[in-house]
């Protein structure tokens, strides 16, 4: 693979597809931790840096009132979500002060990294990027948080939402998604079943992705689903904070949970579409007090000048885009600068759009691929002639350390000054500690 024809197909198909090959890499993390009977590599992520330890638990919602425009069969709206919350005091793993919910399903134990058919769909992906299928355990992956342990009882905690790229899962994104719990907020990180590649459900079944061709219409009702997931999960939540169990299948919350979550201080971010979903939803939900664009193009095709209604009417609360890399056919700096789908919802936007700008990272710089893709080396040795290429299409050739470290510093900063009121320097202007992020417009 080329790495300027590598660079425009993943711009190309940022909304359009999973980027099969480069999700297949990505899959391998950074810091190898162990290998199984089989000599597979079994791997965690990078440990978050706040005080809390964090929690993680599953929750399912339906909406009956509504299917999906890609299904016909489907009469319901599925939507699972993965909250991660800051854990309890005491609480631990491995029989190490470990506490348990009140309905006996806390283990204290390290959860999965991700569900049995997204590691299946993860270990597919591996041969694409010619690598065995077996080389890397998915099953056998633990993240830091713990399952289903108590809320910590110091809440109530600002809530911040989640939406991943197309047709990536809710699970890959733990770069932010622990971090940001470890410093007290609740994350409620959704998948969008039928667009996903795999969504594991309660039931057993697994709704796999039904995603038509990518047009530009098609991406249109993407979001307009997303939207739709948006309000239940919000609605889920409120349900939850006042008490309730939302659960479709009635399980109980953890413990405290309920009182941890703070639906007065309401963030959402998202990767690629998740970026221009929180856009979006903004428009529309005024629950919603902050947002924040992972390198998500604003508009529905850039090229053709097809503007979403966040291109046309902007952001009128606080809002943030973190891009990286190069986009178009002239391979120039993914920004406003440059971009006219950032520039519109600047221009357009009645608040000052915070803007940040990774130039020597990639798209999928903003999810786990920045701490998984530099592992592979050190683990595999990958001896495809192809490996540098695909590996710089996806992450770039930032310093991985670098960009995981500035990436939590920024978004975490931006949550805190906007849900908390709590305003740190790093926001007013570029910082000598994180070269790796630059500020638009900044000389």
């Amino acid at each position: 693979m080329n790495t300027t024809n590598s660079v425009r197909a993943r711009r190309a198909t940022a909304y359009g597809s999973a980027a099969l090959v480069l999700a297949a890499a990505f899959s391998i993390p950074a810091a190898l931790n162990a290998a199984t009977d089989s000599g597979s590599v079994v791997l965690t992520p990078p440990e978050p840096t706040g005080p809390h330890a964090v929690g993680r638990t599953e929750l399912h919602l339906v909406d009956p009132d509504r299917g999906h425009p890609w299904v016909e069969e489907a009469t319901e709206r599925d939507v699972m979500v993965s909250v991660w919350y800051p854990a309890g005091e005491g609480t631990g793993a491995g029989g190490e002060g470990g506490t348990s919910a009140g309905d006996g399903t806390g283990t204290g134990e390290p959860a999965p990294y991700v569900t049995p058919s997204v590691a299946g769909v993860l270990r597919s992906e591996l041969e694409q990027g010619g690598l065995h299928r077996d080389s890397v355990d998915f099953d056998a992956f633990r993240v830091n948080a713990l399952q289903h342990v108590p809320a910590a009882g110091t809440g109530p905690f600002p809530v911040v939402l989640y939406s991943p790229g197309m047709e990536q899962s809710r699970f890959l994104n733990t770069l932010h998604l622990e971090e940001l719990a470890s410093h007290g907020y609740v994350v409620a990180a959704m998948d969008h079943p039928y667009e996903t590649l795999a969504v594991d459900m309660p039931d057993g079944r697994v709704l796999r992705t039904s995603a038509p061709s990518f047009s530009t219409e098609a991406l249109k009702e993407a979001v307009a689903v997303r939207r739709a997931d948006t309000r239940l999960v919000l609605d889920g939540l409120t349900a939850l904070a006042e008490g309730g169990s939302p659960d479709a299948g009635g399980q109980e919350p953890p413990e405290g949970l309920g009182g941890a979550l703070d639906l007065d201080a309401v963030g959402m971010f998202g990767h690629s579409a998740g970026g221009l979903t929180a856009a979006e939803v903004m428009l529309e939900d005024d629950r919603v007090d902050a947002g924040l664009d992972l390198d998500g193009t604003i508009g529905y095709h850039v090229g053709d000048e097809v503007w979403s209604e966040a291109n046309l009417r902007g952001a009128d609360r606080p809002f943030a885009l973190l891009t990286a890399g190069r986009a178009g056919v002239g391979l120039e700096p993914h920004h406003s600068g440059y971009s006219a789908g950032f520039r519109t919802f600047v221009e357009a936007s009645s608040v000052d759009v915070l803007e940040l700008y990774m130039a020597e990272g990639e798209h999928f710089s903003y999810t786990d691929h920045q701490w998984v893709l530099p592992g592979v080396d050190e683990a595999l040795q990958p001896g495809s002639r192809a490996w540098p290429d695909l590996v710089e299409g996806a992450i770039g050739t930032v310093d991985p350390e670098e960009s995981v470290r500035a990436q939590r510093a920024y978004v975490t900063a931006f949550f805190d000054a906007h849900l908390r009121g709590e305003r740190e320097p790093i926001l007013d202007g570029p910082s000598p500690d994180l070269p790796a992020m630059e500020f638009v417009g900044e000389d």
